[in-house]
């Protein structure tokens, strides 16, 4: 049962870890939060993308199930959530962890596995939302270091009662085995990821990959 989450788009070096953890390369992208996209990158992968209009397919669950990756990508989380849920796959994407297929996503597709995230779903000024899918405890918020207003909204809202968690850089990406956080990989010596409490944030160690 495994989670990766990114803090930003997904470098290539970041993408072929999350292959070599999954065993396989047969990729489900999901583009509920950003419909008018396909999967962004050129790799060497099997992609099928997923899209909820007019209609989610009817072959929904096996798709899922199949697929070796189930990728989300970035855009407006709470919408991807309440079609996610009127269509049932917030329970469909919790069968295909529980049944070893990676989920992993960026921002949007990084916080929805949380409990609570910081979100730009309501505006540019940034929310805190506390219904995510609760896979993994706690809150998230991506773009820690690409965005200005992201690690001061994050440290206040945490300061002032919202969920402690875990905050990512742009080329950080965190690793969960179960619900526990594994290890922080990172495709750049720049970025990294952190522990984010009503005391403050703590850099956590990131593990630099090499190019593939």
């Amino acid at each position: 049962m495994h989670i990766v989450g990114f803090g930003g788009f997904p470098h290539p070096t970041l993408l072929e870890y999350v292959f070599e953890l999954a065993g396989g390369r047969k990729v489900l992208f999901d583009r509920t939060a950003a419909p008018q996209f396909d999967f962004p990158l050129e790799i060497d992968a099997e992609v099928t993308n997923l899209s909820f209009y007019p209609w989610p397919p009817a072959d929904l669950r096996e798709l899922a199930l199949s697929r070796d990756v189930i990728v989300v990508g970035g855009g407006n989380t709470a919408n991807m959530l309440a079609v996610w849920r009127v269509h049932g796959f917030d329970a469909i994407l919790r069968e295909a962890w529980e049944a070893g297929v990676v989920l992993t996503g960026w921002s949007a597709g990084m916080i929805c596995w949380f409990e609570a995230g910081v979100t730009d779903s309501f505006g540019p000024q940034l929310e805190g939302m506390p219904d995510g899918l609760g896979f993994l405890p706690g809150s998230a918020c991506p773009h820690y270091d690409g965005e200005d207003l992201r690690r001061p909204v994050y440290r206040r809202l945490v300061a002032d009662g919202f969920p402690s968690g875990l905050a990512l850089d742009d080329g950080a990406g965190a690793v969960f085995a179960g619900m526990d956080l594994r290890e922080i990989v990172s495709a750049s010596p720049c970025a990294t990821g952190y522990r984010v409490g009503r005391d403050g944030e703590k850099p956590l160690e990131a593990r630099i990959l090499p190019a593939p």
